[in-house]
């Protein structure tokens, strides 16, 4: 199969990633989620981009280095990962492909867009793979990524410290692996949190930096980290319990996270129902106007309430008013009447 000219998931799907992403095949359209668009467009500002410049193996550092740079720019697009590892193995870097590989399958996790057991199955594989001379570096990758998957601090620590010897970014994705190994056996260390801040940039479209962040920090700080990774992954697997969190840091029940939405969401609610002039696009933010007085409830009720002198907005308040009882409906008359 020839090479695609495009920027494309290639064709030929390279070693170093393959078991991770067989673990995908087979499942219908579920395929189709897990590839990247046309990343072309992505990377025309990066010069000389082309089959032609990435076929001499010694242009790939430059673009390697192009990648990072969009990164943390906050410019991620999907897809990234697969060609980054693509990259890494024209290049021979076996383990390092392996781990841009399974950097894309967990972004696509933290997205809600496969499942834990796509990147678990696959890894399963890459670790059964035939370890050769070429690829014992792909299967000992596997397995330390099995061990961090499974949250097995140590013994991914121990595996990814032995493996990856010479990591010269501190932003580096196999830091931030070793970085949250070594802050979950031991949240107080200092340095390690220090840093794990400092990289924050890198990670800006990638939920699990913000959900780790978000547990094992305090106060404004894991408010903060907690309210990004919902606002980047509403529906992924991390938005649930950082809503938890934010709950029990705003003084509610840890239950009560479900009722909770960050304030970007609020915006995004009232800017849809504004936009369409449907006030039933509103319904998902009844539920936290009832909780007892927090800051999420307060910002909330401030920005309905600015909407009630719109006619088709004060009828839609004061009919859920005149159907509720208790706080909720104390709330929806101050919102109607103030």
């Amino acid at each position: 199969m020839k090479r695609k000219k495009n920027l494309m998931l290639p064709g030929l799907i390279p070693m170093a990633a393959v078991a991770l992403l067989l673990a995908c095949a087979g499942q219908g359209n579920r395929v189709a989620a897990v590839k990247p668009h046309n990343l072309s467009d992505s990377f025309l500002k990066i010069p000389a981009v082309s089959e032609t410049f990435l076929s001499d193996t010694g242009n790939i550092p430059q673009f390697l280095e192009e990648i990072t740079e969009f990164e943390r720019a906050g410019m991620y697009q999907r897809g990234m990962g697969f060609l980054e590892s693509e990259m890494k193995e024209r290049v021979g870097d076996y383990t390092g492909a392996v781990a841009a590989a399974f950097k894309e399958m967990a972004r696509l996790y933290g997205f809600g867009e496969i499942k834990f057991s796509d990147i678990t199955n696959g890894l399963e594989r890459a670790a059964a793979l035939d370890a050769n001379d070429c690829r014992e570096g792909a299967v000992q990758t596997a397995l330390a990524l099995i061990a961090f998957s499974n949250e097995c601090w140590d013994d991914a620590e121990k595996m990814l410290t032995g493996i990856f010897t010479d990591i010269e970014e501190p932003d580096d994705f196999v830091n931030w692996m070793l970085l949250s190994c070594a802050i979950e056996k031991n949240p107080d260390n200092r340095r390690a949190v220090s840093v794990y801040r400092s990289i924050r940039a890198r990670y800006a479209q990638f939920p699990e930096y913000w959900y780790r962040g978000a547990r094992l920090f305090s106060g404004a700080v894991a408010s903060d980290y907690a309210e990004k990774c919902i606002n980047i992954a509403p529906n992924g697997p991390f938005a649930s319990p950082c809503r938890n969190i934010l709950a029990s840091l705003s003084g509610l029940k840890a239950e009560d996270g479900a009722a909770l939405r960050s304030k970007f969401e609020i915006e995004n609610y009232i800017i849809q129902a504004v936009n369409s002039g449907n006030p039933g696009l509103l319904e998902p933010l009844i539920p936290l106007i009832s909780l007892p007085e927090n800051p999420f409830t307060l910002y909330a009720l401030g920005a309905l309430k600015a909407l009630a002198g719109v006619p088709v907005f004060l009828e839609y308040f004061d009919t859920l008013a005149s159907n509720s009882k208790g706080r909720l409906a104390d709330r929806l008359v101050y919102i109607c009447r103030g």
